[in-house]
């Protein structure tokens, strides 16, 4: 690989800085270094943060390649920043075997926009009645560290409590889909005024609450890991914040459509705002941007969620619940973190690359913009503002809630491990 050289950038937010790429690692960081035969990036002006990681992708292959591939989910992800994402494990076949997440894992190795490792199922075909096969998985080539049934809370006790004794072994986490599946019988959206006007079946908080502190529990008894996927209320804020204060090993993880939009937008009963968990209101809006701030929320996940135009250009109650957002994550954060001064960019490149990464053990990723690290790198020019066009992406759906929005921000280059995936805004 040729040198290159990024001159000039705010590396993590701060003053200037250049960058020199040398292979696949950073080999120096300062002011005014060499540019003999390297190639030279201008970054006046940008910020440079390490490789963004995605704690939680829907990459659809196997099974629904009608709505994403791992190639074509890990192009969005090289347009959004993104060096490593975690592919959810429900796929047709389910991803619950050794077999199928090593499928996903190659891959994602042989198309080299970024690095993708597999989420193992935690119960048999996302049925939560029988433990699927947790220590293969991890002893597989895809070296499994952490298992969901997102789409299908583990609602059991009986199989969580087990789930979790299990992982902790090997340092795993389980990351759980919060939400009772009797209180959420034929919900439509979140429960409250909006829902009520509009007759729609209500999707109530505590339906995610009651699960995450039942599940916080059994973290603390067992003493394992549990992480918490999507977290969307101000009551599930109050949770976690409670259990971080005894010591129990929890994480959670926000959305970014869950720290902008709010339930009031249903009211067109447009089904791209039909999501999973559902959007809330605007004081569950604010909890969540102060808690992603202060810490109790530790990063921001995707679950960037494609379907295809027909799941989705249809009246509410049929349409597909999920969102696409790899290729916005980083503006709407830069939104609603960074220009309202709740987080600087240090404090995204925490919640948006380092904690995911340790959170799922995402070795060469979440590390400093240091000499001697992986050049796994996203540059930003974070003056820009522009309005969202889906038929823009790199994703092969279009069912973002962000059509016609203006955001601010827009990556400009990625590299992973020194090899530019993304150069100017447009792939490689």
């Amino acid at each position: 690989m040729s040198k290159i050289l990024i001159r000039g950038a705010e590396v993590l937010g701060g003053a200037p800085q250049d960058v020199l790429i040398d292979g696949e690692t950073i080999a120096a960081v300062g002011t005014d270094l060499d540019a003999r035969g390297a190639e030279v990036v201008d970054a006046a002006g940008k910020v440079l943060l390490p490789g963004l990681v995605d704690l939680h992708t829907h990459l659809r292959e196997p099974g629904r390649e009608d709505s994403e591939t791992v190639l074509t989910g890990t192009r969005a992800a090289a347009c959004g920043g993104y060096t490593a994402v975690f592919a959810m494990a429900n796929t047709f076949p389910v991803a619950d075997t050794a077999g199928v997440v090593e499928q996903v894992y190659r891959l994602g190795q042989e198309h080299g926009y970024c690095d993708v490792q597999p989420i193992g199922a935690v119960t048999v075909g996302l049925a939560g009645r029988q433990l699927a096969e947790l220590g293969a998985m991890h002893e597989s080539a895809a070296g499994v560290t952490v298992f969901s049934d997102d789409g299908k809370c583990v609602d059991d006790a009986v199989i969580m409590r087990r789930a979790l004794e299990y992982v902790k072994a090997f340092g795993g986490v389980v990351a759980q889909h919060a939400q009772e599946p009797r209180l959420t019988e034929g919900a439509q959206m979140n429960e409250g005024v909006v829902s009520a006007e509009l007759g729609l079946g209500g999707w109530p908080a505590v339906a995610e609450e009651s699960v995450i502190a039942r599940d916080v529990l059994l973290a603390d008894h067992v003493g394992s890991r549990v992480h918490i996927c999507h977290l969307s209320t101000a009551g599930s804020v109050e949770i976690v914040r409670w259990a971080k204060s005894r010591g129990i090993a929890v994480t959670a993880e926000v959305t970014p459509h869950h720290l902008l939009l709010t339930d009031e937008l249903v009211r067109s009963y447009n089904p791209v705002y039909k999501v999973n968990p559902p959007l809330r209101t605007e004081r569950d809006v604010r909890a969540l941007r102060e808690a992603l701030a202060d810490g109790t929320i530790d990063i921001v996940a995707t679950d960037h969620a494609p379907h295809p135009h027909e799941d989705k250009d249809c009246e509410w109650a049929a349409a597909a619940m999920g969102m696409v957002g790899l290729e916005t994550a980083l503006s709407v954060v830069q939104e609603t973190m960074v220009d309202t001064g709740l987080l600087d960019w240090a404090g995204v490149a925490d919640r948006m690359s380092f904690a995911p990464a340790r959170i799922g053990r995402a070795t060469g990723h979440g590390r400093p913009v240091s000499v001697g690290e992986p050049a796994n790198l996203t540059l930003v020019d974070t003056a820009y503002r522009g309005r969202v066009d889906p038929a823009g992406f790199a994703s092969r759906s279009r069912n973002t809630p962000y059509e016609g929005r203006e955001l601010p921000g827009r990556v400009t280059h990625t590299w992973l491990r020194g090899k530019a995936t993304l150069v100017d805004g447009k792939l490689t």
